[in-house]
């Protein structure tokens, strides 16, 4: 191979790597599952609804953690047990009031302190 066609190799071969890092990437989200779906799969699950995500209690590997509540982020204030149509702070089996807190170190989990137990919610979404 000649000095003059390698360098066209190697010219060629920069401009289609260069190009292939110049294409656009797809960008990978996660999306939140409503409280319709979650009760189709689990007709008894207790659920609610913050910042448009559906948390859901009763995971064994989530109850299992080791976490602390951090902060107030906010406390249920309707009961909704007639239908799937979920809005921020809405529940169906946690009473009107009962005050949902941040965890230290997990943005996917919210806790509850229900009649002196600590429940643990774990944000359902797919990806």
């Amino acid at each position: 191979m000649s000095a003059r066609l390698f360098g066209y190799s190697i010219f060629i071969a920069l401009f289609i790597i260069s190009g292939c890092s110049m294409a656009q990437t797809n960008k990978v989200t996660i999306d939140s599952i409503n409280a319709e779906e979650v009760l189709r799969l689990d007709p008894n699950a207790d659920i609610f609804q913050y910042d448009g995500v559906i948390y859901q209690t009763d995971i064994k590997w989530v109850d299992e953690l080791n976490i602390t509540k951090h902060k107030q982020v906010g406390e249920i204030n309707v009961l909704n047990t007639k239908n799937t149509d979920f809005k921020d702070f809405m529940a169906n089996k946690l009473p009107v009031g009962t005050k949902l807190f941040s965890v230290k170190g997990r943005e996917d989990i919210l806790i509850v302190e229900l009649h002196g137990k600590i429940l643990k919610y774990l944000a359902i979404v797919e990806g």
